[in-house]
C-alpha cells in the first residue's frame, strides 16, 4: 500500500494509536511505531466534583461558567530518578517534562489541538467533550498496560521500549493510560491531550517525546434502544459519524476508507486511511471499547468508542514540516511561522517555509553483539539521543552480518548528524563519536570492531 513519505519510514502507522497486536512476534523493536496510551483542563460549563464515590456516580452537571484549569504540579528530579534498579529514564527525558508544547496556541501542535477541538465543540453537533490536557506523563503500570488490556508477555511491557521509574511505575506511552480513571470519575464524552514517551529509533518522524490525543464517547442502553440497534452497532456508526467528520475538518473533502484492524482495547477496531496528495495515508486508530474496560469502570451495561491520533503527524503532513525535531526548538525561524487561527477548517493552513539545511555528518560505527539473538537498536538510538542529543538526525541500520565459524554477530549502523541552525565542525562531531563509541562499550557491552 502506498503512504506518504511522512508516513513511510514507520509503515503501518495508525498515527502511533496502538501496536500492530497482529504482527507483533515478528517485529522488531524499531517497528513498534503504534500507540498504546492530576491537573485537569475543564472545559466551559464542566463542573466537576471528585469528592466522594457519591459525587463520582453522578453524572455531570453543566451550568454556564468559566473554563476552570488545574495546573499540573511540576516533576521533580526526585520523582524521576529514583535510583531504582528498574529506572531507565535519562537527563535528555527529564529536560522534556514540563515543556507542553501542546497548550501553547501559537505552537502547531497546539494549533492542531484547538482545531480538533473546535470541531468537536461546534462541528460534530453531540454536545460537550469534556478536555483534559495537563495529566501527568507519570501512571502506573496498571493504567498504562493491565487496563488497556495489554498482555503480561507483551513486548511493549520490555524496558528496552517503555520508560520505567520503577518495576510498577512509567512514564505513559499513550494518553489511553488514562481512560479507565476518567471513566470511573464520571464522564462519559472526553479528549485527553499530553506528552507521551516511548524509546525509540532516530529518524525524521519519530522522537521519545510525542503527542497524542484520545477520545471516548459512551452510550446508555436507552440510546442504541432508541436508534433501533445494538449498543455495539450505534457505537461503531457513531464512531465512523465522528471521525469522518474530524477528517473532513481537518483536510477538507477527501475520499475515505476504513480498514479493519486489531487492538486490544478495542472490538470491533479500524483505522481510518484518507486519500491524500495522491497517497493513501493512514490517520488513526479506532474502535469500540472492548467491555472489559468498561466493566472495570462500573459501566457494563454501557457501550463506547475510541480514538487516538499523533498531533506531531497530523501536523507534519499539514504544516508541512519535514523533521519531528523542529517542534522541540526554540529558533525563532521556526517558532514565528505559526500563530494561532493560522490553520483554517479544511486544510487550509500555514506552510512551514524551510530555512538553510546545512549539511550532513555522517559517522559509521561497527561492532560485535554481546547476544547475538538481541536487538540493540533500541539501546543504541538511547545512547546516542543522550550524547548527541537533537544534533543527531537519524540512526539507520546499514549492515547485519552473522560470522558462521563463531556464531558471533556484527552490526553497522551509520549516524547522521546535523544541526537545524548551523554547520556542525568535524571536531565537534569527532569528540561526541568518541563518548558514544565509549558508552556503546561501558553500558551496552559492546565489542567495538
Amino acid at each position: 500500500m502506498a503512504t506518504s513519505k511522512i508516513f513511510s519510514v514507520c509503515n503501518p502507522v495508525v498515527a502511533r494509536m496502538a501496536l500492530n497486536f497482529s504482527q507483533m512476534p515478528a517485529q522488531r523493536p524499531m517497528l513498534l511505531r503504534k500507540q498504546f496510551s492530576t491537573a485537569v483542563r475543564f472545559p466551559q460549563k464542566a463542573v466537576v466534583t471528585r469528592t466522594s464515590s457519591f459525587a463520582r456516580s453522578q453524572r455531570l452537571q453543566f451550568v454556564t461558567s468559566a473554563a476552570t484549569t488545574t495546573k499540573q504540579v511540576p516533576i521533580t528530579r526526585e520523582e524521576v530518578f529514583t535510583g531504582d534498579p528498574f529506572n531507565n529514564v535519562s537527563e535528555s527525558i527529564f529536560d522534556k517534562f514540563g515543556k507542553n508544547h501542546h497548550q501553547n496556541p501559537d505552537h502547531p501542535l497546539g494549533i492542531i489541538k484547538e482545531a480538533i477541538h473546535l470541531y468537536f465543540d461546534e462541528g460534530h453537533n453531540d454536545g460537550d467533550y469534556t478536555k483534559f490536557d495537563d495529566l501527568k506523563p507519570i501512571v502506573s503500570t496498571t493504567m498504562n498496560f493491565d487496563e488497556m488490556l495489554v498482555p503480561k508477555d507483551h513486548i511493549s511491557r520490555n524496558p528496552n521500549d517503555t520508560y520505567y521509574i520503577n518495576e510498577k511505575t512509567v512514564l505513559r506511552c499513550h494518553t489511553s493510560a488514562h481512560q479507565a480513571s476518567i471513566l470511573r470519575e464520571g464522564f462519559r464524552k472526553f479528549l485527553v491531550t499530553g506528552d507521551v514517551y516511548r524509546r525509540d529509533s532516530i529518524d525524521a518522524t519519530h522522537y521519545p517525546a510525542f503527542h497524542q490525543m484520545e477520545g471516548v464517547r459512551v452510550f446508555e442502553k436507552a440510546e442504541w434502544e432508541a436508534a433501533g440497534c445494538t449498543g455495539t452497532e450505534l457505537a461503531e456508526k457513531e464512531l465512523k459519524r465522528a471521525l469522518s467528520g474530524l477528517a473532513q475538518h481537518l483536510f477538507g473533502d477527501v475520499e475515505m476508507r476504513w480498514v479493519d484492524a486489531y487492538f486490544p482495547f478495542t472490538e470491533p477496531s479500524f483505522e481510518l486511511e484518507i486519500f491524500f496528495k495522491g497517497e493513501w495515508l493512514e490517520v488513526l486508530g479506532c474502535g469500540v471499547m472492548q467491555q472489559a474496560i468498561l466493566e472495570g469502570a462500573d459501566l457494563g451495561e454501557s457501550k463506547a468508542w475510541a480514538f487516538g491520533l499523533g498531533l506531531e503527524r497530523l501536523a507534519m503532513v499539514l504544516f508541512d514540516i519535514p523533521d519531528i525535531r523542529l517542534f522541540w526548538t526554540d529558533d525563532e525561524r521556526f517558532t514565528s511561522q505559526f500563530k494561532a487561527g493560522c490553520f483554517k477548517q479544511g486544510g487550509s493552513a500555514q506552510k512551514f517555509a524551510s530555512f538553510s539545511k546545512f549539511p550532513p555528518c555522517l559517522k559509521d560505527v561497527s561492532f560485535w553483539l554481546k547476544d547475538a539473538e538481541a536487538n540493540i537498536e533500541n539501546d543504541l538510538c538511547e545512547v546516542v539521543r543522550n550524547i548527541g542529543g537533537d544534533l543527531v538526525e537519524a540512526v539507520t541500520l546499514i549492515d547485519d552480518f552473522t560470522n558462521k565459524k563463531n556464531g558471533k554477530r556484527s552490526n553497522c549502523f551509520r549516524i547522521t548528524y546535523r544541526s537545524m541552525e548551523r554547520s556542525l565542525e568535524n571536531k565537534e562531531i569527532d569528540d561526541l563519536q568518541m563518548l558514544i563509541r565509549e558508552a556503546m562499550v561501558n553500558e551496552l557491552g559492546c565489542e567495538l570492531r
